[in-house]
């Protein structure tokens, strides 16, 4: 009786994931419309600025104009706005929660202005895991691969989701037990001083390259903040990324009678997208998140900033894996660092740098972890 008081949404089944399973190396015909089918001058600079990040390469055509490229590119990150499957639209399971739980990239090739992109997709990988935050969990892993108008391969990435119970997750989990139970953060004056004093220390290498015989393995990069977290910056990264569910009107209606699974209704009991975890408390604790957080292509997105302010215009990104670790709820900020543990030349002859990120809030809780590859120019 007492779990029929407390339960709002559907388990996880043996049949949900038979179901899955059989949709396991299948090319995905019918994707969900990207936000973003181009590279436009207006894309690029709206999801840039949708993760704070101002670099010129991306949102100067003047200054790109003096780069080797001879016009804006794209941020590496940029192609989440171009896959809702690799940002998180999983498919299956109808009324299981997914947390977006990280990605391994690899870039070819950047995304140039007015690039037409088109994507091939298919379900990789499902396995189960014990997870303090809701007991079992199926992470959902895809395999999507970018291409531009000519054909050349852009980059492909595995991005994965942990799909979780979320009346499990609220009654059961134990991950945010302690977090529930401190009172809100609140900034002192000093302390936002210090989180606007490394906004205004951030440097972009720009122009200027960075050789590979000038860093030394032990070496760390300069640190990045993000935050503090609040719904606006949330909303910020919607407006450049597209989000997964959000509609209005005519196409929320639409959205929700195609997948009733879709439309948790809301205190007024109008059915509502389950991505309002990202803006309202309640619903984020509803399905056992400490309170409304940020998103988790975000949050990777920020790693790659992070990499990309440090290597420069004449710097690639070769690859890049994240994993986060837990939720980011508004009021955190995140520190992130990076140390290069590796110098080496590829196969390719390029003269690379192995990186490891981490990022910790204000209380030192781990939030995400990365590595990746970043390829430099050389002197020699």
């Amino acid at each position: 009786m007492a779990e029929q008081q407390t339960r709002r949404f559907p388990r996880i089944s043996e049949s949900g994931i038979e179901a899955l399973r059989r949709r396991l190396d299948v090319p995905i015909e019918h994707q969900a419309e990207p936000w973003c089918h181009e590279a436009t001058r207006d894309n690029i600079r709206h999801y840039a600025h949708g993760i704070g990040d101002d670099n010129p390469l991306w949102c100067d055509p003047e200054y790109a104009k003096g780069s080797a490229f001879g016009e804006i590119i794209a941020p590496p990150s940029f192609l989440f706005a171009c896959s809702r499957i690799a940002s998180g639209y999983v498919g299956g399971l109808p009324g299981i929660h997914a947390m977006w739980a990280g990605a391994d990239w690899t870039w070819y090739k950047p995304a140039r202005r007015n690039d037409t992109i088109t994507t091939q997709a298919w379900l990789k990988d499902l396995v189960m895991h014990e997870t303090r935050f809701a007991g079992e969990a199926l992470q959902q892993t895809y395999h999507v691969e970018y291409f531009n108008q000519h054909g050349d391969r852009l980059a492909e990435v595995d991005s994965w989701c942990f799909r979780t119970e979320r009346d499990t997750a609220r009654e059961e989990g134990s991950k945010y037990d302690n977090l529930k139970a401190r009172p809100e953060t609140r900034y002192t004056e000093a302390q936002l001083a210090d989180i606007h004093r490394h906004y205004a220390e951030e440097e972009v290498r720009g122009a200027r390259p960075r050789y590979w015989q000038d860093v030394e393995v032990g070496e760390s990069l300069p640190p990045m903040v993000k935050g503090p977290m609040t719904v606006t910056g949330f909303i910020a990264f919607a407006q450049g990324w597209g989000g997964l569910y959000i509609r209005a009107n005519k196409l929320a209606w639409k959205q929700v009678h195609a997948h009733p699974g879709l439309g948790v209704a809301n205190r007024f009991n109008i059915p509502d997208c389950p991505e309002r975890v990202h803006w309202e408390n309640d619903f984020a604790r509803a399905v056992g998140a400490p309170a409304a957080y940020d998103y988790g292509p975000e949050r990777c997105s920020w790693l790659t900033h992070h990499l990309t302010d440090w290597m420069g215009d004449t710097g690639f990104l070769v690859s890049a894996s994240c994993k986060i670790r837990r939720h980011n709820p508004e009021g955190d900020t995140l520190f992130i660092r990076g140390t290069i543990s590796r110098k080496f030349v590829d196969e390719a002859g390029r003269h690379s740098v192995e990186i490891s990120q981490q990022a910790s809030n204000q209380d030192d809780e781990l939030s995400i972890v990365g590595s990746a590859v970043v390829a430099l120019p050389s002197r020699e």
